[in-house]
């Protein structure tokens, strides 16, 4: 039985090095690459399998084509992430991550998605409709792909509810606003999504607190999980209000971080935990994968013991 199931329609292999210093116009000799799957709903996978391995019982759905694709699919199977590929025409990207040894500084190469046919984004929704019985939580992660209309998360968010399905949101843009409008159970926007959903600058806690509040009131989401990087988060339902304080560690690479923020909460809710445990756990899981390079993501004996010994959630 399925309990969790991740959706990425937009995959990647995300390839990290690391060179001594970024110089335009130069040859610069990198160190070895490093390979992982990569795209939203894989990573919270993937964190997910870590922190809760057979128990999860969570799935990576994901659409993937060409050479790239079956890297994919090779990179996930060596993970033991319990996963299913639909096949697309495309060929899936890469992303391209290099850190500045001399500064720290990473730099970031996204490149577009392949380009989804209709069909191929009918047998994605299909591929969720056909799980019996349905799982409890659906987490759509990540961009859409070109060809794939910007109501999609929408549409599957009203299939999903309907079928009694709780819905992780975890997107931005278009997406986000239409997925929102159709109602989900958690969206962990950034602090610019948020804006971007409330139509003004949130320079201060009360004005984030209150953009968040708004989308509780009007029951877009029941939680709303708002990520801000070193500083922090701050969680929102009907009834609690956290506020989530950064741990001090030394940043690696900040990739993934929010897919492990929201693998944890996911992993904790699905457990019966309440909110606030929930808050610690993804406070730990995006502690632990600032730790790695590139898309690495988190060690689970590292998220337990930051999960142990973390701050207080207030």
């Amino acid at each position: 039985m399925i309990e969790i199931l991740t959706l990425t329609a937009n995959p990647a292999v995300d390839v990290s090095t690391a060179v001594e210093r970024v110089i335009d116009t130069h040859k610069l000799r990198c160190d070895t690459a490093s390979r992982y799957p990569g795209g939203g709903g894989i990573n919270v996978a993937r964190v997910i399998q870590r922190l809760d391995g057979a128990q999860a019982h969570c799935r990576a759905l994901y659409l993937a084509g060409g050479v790239t694709g079956e890297l994919l699919e090779q990179l996930l199977a060596a993970e033991r992430v319990d996963s299913r590929r639909l096949h697309i025409a495309g060929e899936t990207r890469e992303n391209f991550s290099v850190k500045e040894r001399s500064t720290g500084r990473e730099f970031r190469f996204v490149l577009p998605g392949a380009p989804v046919e209709a069909a191929e984004w009918v047998s994605a929704m299909e591929a969720c409709d056909a799980l019996v019985p349905a799982p409890r939580y659906l987490v759509m992660s990540g961009s859409l792909p070109p060809g794939v209309p910007a109501r999609a998360y929408a549409d599957l968010a009203q299939r999903a509810h309907a079928r009694g399905t709780r819905v992780a949101l975890d997107t931005s843009g278009a997406p986000l606003a239409l997925a929102l409008e159709a109602g989900v159970y958690l969206v962990k926007p950034s602090l610019g999504e948020l804006a971007g959903l409330a139509g003004r600058p949130l320079a201060d806690e009360a004005a984030q607190l209150a953009a968040a509040r708004e989308i509780v009131a009007r029951r877009r989401a029941e939680i709303v999980a708002l990520t801000l990087g070193d500083r922090g988060a701050l969680l929102v339902s009907a009834q609690e209000t956290i506020r989530v304080k950064a741990l001090p560690v030394s940043v690696s690479s900040a990739i993934g971080a929010g897919d492990s923020f929201l693998a944890g909460l996911v992993v904790a809710l699905r457990r019966g935990d309440g909110l606030a445990a929930a808050a610690r756990l993804a406070q730990a899981a995006a502690s632990a994968t600032l730790l790695t390079s590139g898309t690495a993501l988190c060690d689970a004996a590292q998220v337990q013991r930051f999960y142990d010994a973390g701050r207080p959630v207030y």
